[in-house]
């Protein structure tokens, strides 16, 4: 699913919001859209289609990976998802509706924290600077190793986690959410919080 959206991001903070916009554009909403959405509001940050399709461990409803795959499809082209690489395993959506979100993710431990792209302007402007790239990294997030490991590489401790499991920090304003996620076979995700 790397097709450019029809439109522009769209902002929004209610599942209404959206439903209302894909009505407003023609678009009928079935029981597995709407299902769809349902379980990206409850998610706690980006997930995969498997894990959508499996009802999030059990807080939502089991669906169809195809009716998945094509929900999200449709509402990645129509700018209400999308989709993320956030390190190995498979591409993990997510709503857009509070903004564009970039990325920071360990390749050790697995933590991921979302930034507002405005705080990686200054790398931005130095690569491109540098090297006349304009630099994007909401798609792929930038690996490298996070300020924990680091510090346990420099004291020669081994990493705490090495689970295949990560954490995701997520920035409100002046408040930060953080959750783990651990990953299964085949990129299911287990959650824990």
């Amino acid at each position: 699913m790397t097709s450019s959206p029809e439109a522009s991001p769209l902002r929004f903070e209610e599942i209404e919001e959206v439903l209302a916009f894909l009505r407003e554009k023609g678009h009928r909403v079935s029981t597995a859209g709407r299902l769809v959405l349902e379980a990206l509001f409850a998610a706690d940050g980006p997930v995969s289609s498997q894990f959508i399709a499996d009802g999030l461990g059990g807080r939502a409803v089991s669906l169809e990976l195809t009716s998945v795959y094509r929900n999200l499809e449709r509402l990645e082209e129509l700018g209400v998802v999308k989709h993320v690489h956030l390190g190995h395993g498979p591409g993990l959506y997510m709503l857009v509706g509070s903004g564009d979100k970039e990325f920071l993710a360990c390749e050790r431990c697995g933590r991921v924290t979302s930034l507002d792209p405005a705080e990686l302007d200054s790398v931005r402007t130095e690569i491109r600077k540098r090297f006349g790239y304009r630099a994007r990294f909401g798609h792929f997030a930038i690996i490298g190793v996070c300020a924990g490991c680091a510090a346990d590489a420099d004291s020669g401790e081994p990493s705490k986690r090495r689970d295949h499991g990560h954490e995701h920090e997520h920035s409100h304003g002046d408040h930060v959410h953080s959750h783990s996620h651990r990953h299964g076979r085949g990129g299911q995700h287990s959650h824990r919080h």
